[in-house]
């Protein structure tokens, strides 16, 4: 018949590679080395151990997943060569864990339609899916964190209209990461008219007394701190030894885990953090289904204990959101069959993780649902804060929702500079469908 012979043509016609694949490959670009490699190490972890259990669950739809780890210590250079090298391998999706890497895959992605999950980092106006049709700041990016952590602290001060007058001090990494919440604190410093006084800390942020001396002398009312790795712990230290009040110190999500505080203890009792929805689960049933399926038979990736911590929850939740954006194209393309990055960007773009979804997979209480667009590749804007009480994180806030009326605005403006510069045109409704 005309149709068998249309489909023994076709078959004839696919590319070895896709003929053969009969796995889900994810490459894991990851950090244990280095001065980040305490944080980037329990993230990795996290992230292995759920691609495990998805395999150990039977794939995804049957679909077995294979990975490769590529170690760039956090250097950008080393991280776009662990990119090229494992882009050839049919490659599903990249999470750099690295604004500096998405920085620079970012106009690498669309000639080789790989998309990027960067959640909870990267290029905050890469929101705007119209623009960045291959980035997907799942969850959270740093405008919605600096917006999120005002909001907050508004709130405990009795109102916006108590912060007029007031004091911020923003210490952060120099670097892309460091620098992206300053126009979202910016726009909010001019609505409320509080004072915003930035400190950059150089890498890899363990010298600090100049930057602590300025603020023992400047006297803020709050520290934001936007650290990662070593200089989260050592902002923490300063902050004791120069009397500044921990309770008055706001970390980002990157700045709220278990490596962060432990070798503080008791002296960052009182210090506030940003989650990324998640913070410490270790009673969540797909940490314990890890546990049984993963590390009782003897296949977990890092030590045991880590299973629940912060940044093991923040590699797991990164992990599923890419299997998840592969089960959507599965949905459309062909339940059992190997996604293209092209197909499993639609998926991505598609998500609709519900909370009935979220719960059936084991993330009652640590997730709200999840829902993303052609237009909203974040999906959900929603954070919580927790509070270090000496010995564990413990969530002090309720659910907090980044304000869209600024968000908005201020990511097509970001997104349409962006285009401009670079010549692209933004996509039509029609092209989202396809």
């Amino acid at each position: 018949t005309l149709a068998l012979a249309a489909a023994l043509s076709a078959a004839l016609l696919a590319p070895p590679a896709m003929a053969q694949a009969k796995e889900q490959f994810f490459p894991v670009l990851v950090y244990r080395t280095g001065a980040y490699g305490p944080n980037g190490g329990p993230w990795a972890n996290g992230y292995l151990d759920y691609l495990k259990l998805t395999n150990a669950n039977g794939g995804i739809h049957g679909v077995k997943v294979s990975y490769e780890e590529c170690e760039f210590g956090y250097a950008t250079d080393r991280g776009v060569e662990c990119y090229e090298r494992l882009k050839g391998k049919g490659a599903t999706v990249f999470q750099p864990l690295s604004t500096g890497v998405t920085f620079a895959l970012t106009e690498k992605a669309p000639a080789d339609k790989i998309p990027l999950i960067t959640a909870g980092y990267g290029r905050s106006e890469s929101q705007d899916g119209g623009v960045f049709t291959w980035n997907f700041p799942l969850i959270g990016t740093y405008w919605m964190a600096a917006d999120v952590l005002v909001q907050h602290i508004a709130k405990q001060a009795g109102g916006w209209a108590a912060l007029k007058g007031k004091k911020f001090t923003l210490v952060y990494h120099d670097s892309p990461y460091g620098k992206e919440p300053i126009p979202m604190l910016t726009e909010r410093s001019k609505m409320h008219g509080f004072d915003l006084n930035l400190i950059p800390v150089a890498h890899p942020g363990v010298e600090q007394k100049s930057a602590w001396l300025q603020i023992r002398q400047q006297r803020p009312d709050y520290v934001l701190l936007w650290g990662w790795g070593v200089m989260n712990t050592a902002a923490l230290k300063e902050a004791q030894a120069t009397g500044f009040p921990r309770d008055k110190m706001y970390g980002v999500w990157w700045a709220g885990a278990e490596p962060d505080v432990k070798d503080v203890g008791e002296g960052a009792k009182g210090y506030h953090a940003l989650t990324m929805q998640h913070g410490v689960h270790t009673d969540a049933k797909v940490v314990q289904d890890i546990l049984t399926k993963v590390h009782a038979k003897g296949q977990g990736t890092g030590p045991k204990d880590e299973v629940g911590q912060v940044l093991y929850m923040r590699g797991l939740i990164s992990a599923m959101l890419a299997v998840e954006g592969v089960k959507r194209a599965q949905e459309r393309f062909g339940k059992g069959k190997v996604m293209t990055g092209e197909q499993t960007r639609w998926g991505l773009e598609n998500l609709a993780l519900d909370q009935k979804k979220l719960d059936s997979l084991g993330f009652a209480g640590v997730m709200r649902p999840v829902s993303t667009s052609c237009q909203d590749h974040m999906g959900s804007a929603w954070a919580r804060v927790h509070t270090w009480d000496g010995k564990k994180w413990v969530f002090s806030s309720d659910w907090l929702q980044a304000d869209e009326a600024i968000l908005k605005p201020m990511v097509k403006q970001a997104a349409d500079k962006y285009a401009a510069e670079k010549k692209l045109t933004r996509r039509t409704p029609a092209e989202c469908q396809s």
